[in-house]
């Protein structure tokens, strides 16, 4: 899991799904029994982004094939797909946005839905939605995030929720079992202090403080302890609470109490990865696509690393993408581009739920996520086939899998790298200085996020 700025190069490269087609005046009536499978209409063009680059040959060749496949069940629709890397570029994405040049179904980040749903910037795909097969069965605050009242904007293609990652290698040395993680804060900081006890450059928990990391990891934390960043009105900060300072006092305690956080601070993402990866971290906060980062870019090995439920969990901070569709697009076009998102990026064992192929490709099999449809009939079918075929251990997952059917996940908050900004000092300071005032810091953090929130108001 990496923040907005970082989780871009994340994004090129998973899939879903889609069924239905609609009637003349606009509604929408069932699909065939095979989803994605429909009697013959008009023929319709949509063009569609977010497909993996050449740059990630796998993945581009499975799209390809999922592509070839779909048309080969809608002789009627022609995709025309968009390749881009990273699947959205900050410098263009607004003014595409504004000028209303967006694909016919583009791909969003789940923090921007709100804000391209209040500019009109998305259509309302609410009369045809209701053909995708399996629309009932999908997580309630997955889809939540793609809704505004009772109006449906768009359907999702990944999630994920923040958890314990954690290296069970380092929790053996230790004297700890690796099949038994830390629930709660005080387990953390007792196993913390265990692995830092292993000698000289063994980091026990790890944290970051800088680059609007400190920011996002501090209300990865908040929330986790039922804290809240922003006030029901969107217009006030709320971290200045027993809940934000909990988070502080934990963090400065295993720094300076502890010992069990290492002198070097001021960290960022890459950081906390390398060193992980480097077998020399015990804990961090993170998803399962952590592991994979570490296995893949920082000489890490899935063997050594598994993933729990944050401690105390009451909620964790989550995020994910999807895709929305121009509100220039016909209705032809929505239900065009409604049958292919259900077959490329919502149906069991097809798409980037097909499994089979991935293994054969190479691809790691076996993470949690996504997670789009919890413990319904299709989420299920999703696990088992996960199992199946799985590349990675799947057991050291199983704590995180277990825990995140049932914590409330809550996306990143309005104005979220400024908020993220602004409490990277906070975070700095405790980590840094034996000395910082928490009350204070907050109260400043406080002050400051109340002027970005008014702005924005």
């Amino acid at each position: 899991m990496k923040p907005r700025n970082l989780s871009m190069l994340l994004a090129a490269g998973i899939v879903l799904t889609a069924a239905g087609c609609g009637s003349d005046n606009g509604a929408a009536k069932p699909a065939d029994t095979k989803p994605g499978s429909a009697a013959a209409d008009a023929p319709v063009t949509i063009t569609v982004g977010c497909q993996p680059p050449k740059s990630n040959p796998f993945e581009r060749k499975a799209w390809d094939e999922d592509v070839a496949a779909f048309q080969k069940l809608h002789p009627n629709i022609t995709i025309e797909s968009k390749d881009a890397f990273p699947c959205i570029n900050p410098d263009t994405f607004q003014a595409k946005l504004a000028g209303g040049t967006m694909e016919d179904v583009f791909y969003v980040y789940f923090t921007d839905i709100q804000k391209i749903v209040a500019a009109g910037q998305a259509a309302d795909i609410s009369p045809y939605v209701g053909s995708v097969t399996k629309l009932g069965d999908l997580r309630p605050d997955v889809m939540s995030v793609f809704k505004k009242g009772d109006k449906t904007y768009g359907l999702p293609r990944t999630n994920y929720s923040t958890g314990l990652v954690y290296n069970r290698k380092l929790f053996t040395q230790a004297g700890l079992d690796p099949d038994s993680p830390p629930k709660t804060w005080a387990e953390v900081q007792e196993a913390a202090k265990k692995i830092a006890g292993l000698g000289p450059g063994y980091v026990g928990f790890g944290e970051y403080s800088a680059g609007n990391t400190g920011g996002w990891h501090f209300t990865a934390s908040l929330y986790g302890r039922g804290g809240e960043m922003v006030g029901p009105d969107g217009k006030t900060a709320a971290f200045n609470s027993p809940e934000g300072k909990a988070v502080l006092e934990n963090l400065k305690k295993m720094r300076w109490t502890d010992n069990s956080m290492g002198a070097k601070q001021l960290l960022q993402w890459e950081d906390l990865m390398r060193m992980m990866g480097g077998g020399k971290l015990g804990m961090m906060i993170g998803a399962p696509d952590v592991v994979q980062s570490v296995n893949n870019d920082f000489k890490g090995k899935f063997d050594d690393y598994g993933v729990t439920a944050l401690p105390e969990a009451k909620a964790s901070l989550s995020g994910g993408d999807g895709y929305m569709f121009n509100p220039k697009a016909t209705p032809e076009q929505i239900k065009a581009g409604l049958l292919w998102l259900e077959y490329h990026e919502l149906t069991p064992d097809q798409g980037q739920f097909n499994y089979e192929r991935n293994k054969g490709q190479g691809r790691p099999v076996g993470l949690p996520t996504p997670d789009l449809y919890g413990d319904s009939a299709p989420g299920r079918q999703i696990i088992e086939t996960r199992k199946k075929f799985a590349t990675v251990p799947v057991e050291h997952f199983a704590p995180y899998a277990e825990a995140s059917t049932t914590i409330q996940n809550k996306i990143e908050p309005p104005k979220a790298q400024e908020l993220y900004a602004i409490l990277d000092v906070a975070m700095s300071a405790v980590l840094t200085r034996q000395d910082a005032d928490i009350d204070q810091l907050l109260a400043d953090a406080e002050a400051k996020a109340n002027k970005v929130l008014a702005k924005s108001s």
